[in-house]
């Protein structure tokens, strides 16, 4: 038995596990498939308050993981393929592990979609992102693009233009999807411009080991082009990781978990916190506050508990 269990073990599972360990509740972290989370493919992190020098990902997860152990948190790798949330309580089954736990904590954060091509994963990290505020500072006076049609591809689009020297904004069709208000903003922003009606082949250059162009081809025509960019910038949505959740727990219409008060979710005792409720900011510093925000949300319902 367990006081804590935690799913997750990005910065917002494990600032929870570092929390609640250190409060010397009992608690387990299960890493799940893809331990550290977004973190572990991410290059350079200098955004991260206490490192001026900045820092690998797997690094400042790697460190995350050991200050949690330090403090006597239980990490156990596996996915989990089971939740019992009905009553506290509450059971979490990896198929060959099943652990019981007065409280949980979700953590499993989101994915970004990512356009599936072999030379856009080899490329990732060296010039294709999928988070303009994370990156966008090391692309200054360079040409970029930015693939998607919708409110945060403009968005993202809008905020690159802060350090490009041009943001060319991929389409796959003749007009956008984002809000009027939106689409004035890039349309009236110099630096922006539009590939219409096109998606991308292949990210150049794999050889090179850096980001030099995109092949692109017209969906109408058929006709490809090359365009000399930098940077390619993925903004085509996120997937939260919450599939085993559904029909134990409140979700909103796409897929995130909904938090009533503070981090509490819709089952008392359960707490989520990071991306996988939040699809607005999705930084590691903001995933790993509310992952503080749980702990301290489950040790006081700990202390209510009769």
């Amino acid at each position: 038995m367990y006081d804590v269990a935690i799913i997750g073990s990005g910065p917002a599972g494990l600032t929870a596990a570092i929390y609640t360990s250190r409060s010397e509740l009992k608690t387990v972290v299960f890493e799940g498939m893809s331990p550290g989370g977004q973190l572990m493919i991410t290059t350079e992190v200098e955004n991260f308050p206490a490192f001026p020098e900045g820092i690998q990902g797997p690094e400042l997860m790697k460190r995350m993981k050991e200050q949690a152990a330090k403090f006597k948190a239980e990490i156990k790798s596996g996915y989990i393929t089971e939740v019992g949330f009905s009553k506290s309580p509450f059971t979490i089954s990896t198929g060959s592990d099943e652990v019981t736990a007065k409280t949980v904590i979700i953590a499993t954060g989101s994915t970004a979609r990512w356009l599936g091509i072999d030379s856009e994963s080899k490329l990732r990290g060296k010039g294709v992102s999928a988070c303009a505020t994370c990156d966008g500072f090391f692309f200054k006076d360079k040409e970029i693009a930015v693939i998607g049609g919708g409110d945060s591809a403009i968005e993202e689009a809008s905020f690159l233009t802060r350090f490009a020297s041009k943001v060319t904004i991929i389409h796959r069709r003749d007009e956008l999807r984002a809000s009027e208000t939106m689409q004035k903003k890039a349309f009236d922003n110099e630096k922006i411009e539009f590939a219409w009606n096109s998606v991308i082949e292949e990210i150049l250059d794999v050889s090179k080991d850096k980001v030099t162009g995109i092949i692109l081809k017209n969906v109408k025509t058929g006709e490809t082009k090359t365009l000399p960019v930098e940077g390619v910038f993925l903004a085509i949505g996120y997937d939260p990781a919450t599939d085993i959740f559904k029909g134990k727990i409140e979700l909103d219409e796409k897929n995130y978990i909904v938090t009533k008060e503070n981090t509490q979710t819709s089952v008392p005792g359960v707490f989520a916190a990071g991306d996988v409720r939040d699809h607005l900011y999705r930084q590691g510093i903001t995933a790993a506050g509310d992952g503080c925000m749980a702990a301290i949300d489950a040790y006081r319902w700990l202390g209510g508990i009769k």
